[in-house]
């Protein structure tokens, strides 16, 4: 990061998290007298065993850090797995150069497999939570993703803007903040992508809890799950949820939803699934 004009991240990242602890929390004798809350530099440099010089000079940006550095600041500091894994983008941002990307399509692997998943709900979701495909029982259950023109079909983008799929949402808090954090990890990996830029820029203009919480250094992301929908036709769904990374294209993920066989969220898959007016209609594609 050293000699450009992108903002220090990773230590603000740093700074953040070790404001966060106390001596007592990381086992060091808390002597007082501190004019802020939270860890010291050389305190933190003291337990991950570098000299404070170092440290200082990796929260200024002026250094990029060792993989066994990151690793052991992120013993030091309790980073949760998913905090572990911002930290580790974020010092990579520095080595990435910057530019724009093609558009995605659909892996054909992925939609042979929603063409599938008859009564199953599965999307494919891109870059920046972008939804490449779905099979009709997923419209059926979320949303009618036709309606939506190819660019603006955002998974962030229907969690924030759009009133309808915000009451289906049950947890909508809890399913909002994972999409906050998707994002951010975006972010890191691709700091110079003009794309999600604008994106983080419209949804942080259209809603303040997108603006506070990008704003902010919590980190909620989730690979699977469980979702509690409000259906308007069939009623209160409790669907457990999984995300399975495209081998082929690893910006790809298939995202599934099933319900336990013989409850009532399952029989309401099977009835909307009897619903669709042509079973046999293949996969949507977010290109057609």
């Amino acid at each position: 990061m050293t000699g450009d004009a992108r903002p220090n991240e990773l230590g603000e990242f740093l700074k953040a998290r070790r404001a966060e602890l106390t001596p007592r929390t990381v086992g060091l004798p808390d002597t007082g007298g501190r004019r802020v809350p939270g860890l010291r530099r050389e305190e933190v440099a003291l337990l991950a065993t570098i000299s404070t010089d170092y440290y200082t000079r990796l929260e200024q940006g002026r250094i990029q850090p060792s993989t066994s550095v990151l690793a052991t600041l992120a013993h030091v500091l309790h980073l949760s797995d998913h905090q572990r894994d911002h930290l580790f983008e974020l010092a990579a941002e520095g080595t990435r150069a910057s530019r724009r990307r093609p558009a995605q399509r659909a892996h054909p692997q992925l939609r042979r497999l929603l063409d599938e998943l008859a009564t199953t709900p599965a999307l494919v979701i891109g870059r920046h939570l972008d939804i490449l495909a779905w099979n009709p029982l997923a419209a059926a259950v979320l949303t009618d993703f036709d309606r939506i023109p190819a660019k603006q079909r955002n998974y962030a983008r229907l969690m924030f803007t759009d009133p309808a799929f915000r009451e289906l949402c049950l947890d909508w808090r809890t399913n909002a903040r994972t999409c906050v954090t998707q994002l951010r990890l975006e972010a890191a990996r691709h700091s110079g992508d003009t794309e999600l830029a604008a994106l983080v820029g419209e949804l942080s203009v259209a809603d303040a809890d997108f603006r506070q919480w990008w704003a902010g250094r919590q980190m909620n992301g989730l690979r699977m799950g469980t979702k509690r929908l409000r259906h308007p036709v069939a009623g209160d769904l409790t669907l457990d949820w999984d995300s399975l990374t495209c081998a082929a294209d690893p910006a790809q993920k298939l995202l599934i939803a099933t319900a336990e066989p013989g409850t009532p969220s399952h029989d309401a898959l099977v009835l909307l699934a009897s619903w669709i007016t042509d079973p046999d209609q293949p996969a949507q594609d977010a290109s057609a």
